[in-house]
């Protein structure tokens, strides 16, 4: 009896420390759907931006809101990594717990997931902004960017020409520099250069996501010395930028913030229905969440690839200040009919874009 025992024991023990130590992932949920963990840089699902538009897409695949997320802890959880010495950890963790799917956000995540995904080669893993970790079970998401943000450089350029300024300037505020960034600041460029081709611009880069101090000081810099419009994509760092840009038209100054990755309109409101983000450039991380979600689901997940653009509504603008003149909505509708159909072409690096006049020398763009 004491053999049986101890044998049973044994099976018990090996199979648990199989399913933990990167083995097969543990089955999905009794009712078929697959599970999923979040696994965020520091400044979390509250970012206001990217992170909370993947974890929006996530609690909307299980048919739940951001309010009422009754499926997290058991469909799906998040974890925020406070430093980046916790990635691999995280990622380790994630996958010894046996989730169907690990996602990670931003490209500061691709080192740690190219250390680890082939150490878990029958665990699903999926990164948003990211095309080089390679691994057979890494679904890897990049959008076209500089399309969004021609859009909303347009917006700020054509919105300055009706308000009657003459030789507006225009900044833009970045997170860590790198080639997904580059491609946000080229893009808004391009849009503002297509009405005022000599126009003035600034850029700077907090080389920071979670700080929005720094944001809001140098916005501050810029809107006194005369800048119309401040373009972030910086994750939290850019919520410095809409703060400032609050408490400017609270004065009666006419400047503008535009918001990032999720519609930041309400986040610029400050009377009424006013608010100070004039647009926002969309950038639809959800849509990366439900498509793995789904791919995970009916088996035809795969490692590779996937580009998301302004056809397949990967990326937009949003229209929801209604101080956005309808003129201007209009002309950019007909830009954005033009960017899908070819005819107006785009530089993702800065290098290319210098290359052609598109963009002013001395811009500190990073393009790898």
């Amino acid at each position: 009896m004491k053999k049986v025992s101890i044998l049973l024991l044994v099976l018990v023990l090996g199979t648990m420390v199989f399913a933990q130590g990167g083995g097969e992932p543990a089955p999905a949920q009794a009712d078929g759907r697959p599970t999923i963990r979040l696994l965020t840089d520091a400044t979390g699902i509250d970012d206001k931006s990217f992170n909370a538009a993947a974890w929006r897409g996530i609690v909307q695949y299980y048919g739940d809101t951001v309010e009422n997320a009754t499926g997290r802890g058991t469909l799906y959880d998040v974890v925020t990594a406070q430093t980046q010495d916790m990635y691999i950890p995280n990622l380790r963790q994630a996958a010894d717990e046996g989730y169907d799917l690990i996602m990670v956000t931003g490209f500061t995540w691709a080192d740690a997931l190219g250390e680890v995904a082939p150490q878990y080669p029958n665990q699903k893993f999926t990164i948003v902004d990211v095309d080089w970790v390679g691994q057979p079970n890494v679904m890897e998401f990049i959008y076209s960017e500089e399309q969004g943000s021609y859009l909303v450089g347009m917006v700020a350029a054509l919105q300055a020409k009706e308000d009657g300024i003459a030789n507006p300037k225009f900044g833009f505020i970045g997170g860590v520099p790198g080639a997904t960034i580059t491609k946000f600041e080229m893009g808004y460029v391009q849009g503002i250069r297509s009405v005022f081709p000599n126009a003035e611009i600034y850029d700077y880069y907090a080389n920071d996501w979670g700080k929005p101090e720094l944001a809001k000081a140098q916005a501050k810099n810029w809107y006194d010395m005369g800048v119309y419009c401040i373009f972030s994509a910086a994750g939290g760092t850019g919520n410095g930028t809409i703060a400032q840009a609050k408490e400017y038209r609270m004065q009666g100054k006419n400047v503008w913030a535009i918001g990032v990755d999720s519609d930041q309109y309400a986040d610029g409101l400050y009377s009424g229905n006013k608010s100070a983000v004039l647009t926002s450039m969309l950038k639809r991380v959800e849509n990366s969440s439900l498509m793995v979600l789904e791919a995970v689901a009916n088996g035809t997940f795969k490692g590779g690839v996937v580009q998301m653009g302004m056809a397949d509504d990967g990326v937009g603008y949003s229209t929801a200040n209604p101080e956005l003149s309808k003129s201007v909505i209009e002309k950019v509708e007909a830009a954005k009919a033009d960017v899908i159909n070819g005819k107006i072409k785009l530089y993702k690096t800065y290098k290319e874009a210098l290359a052609n006049g598109a963009a002013p020398r001395g811009l500190s763009a990073l393009d790898d």
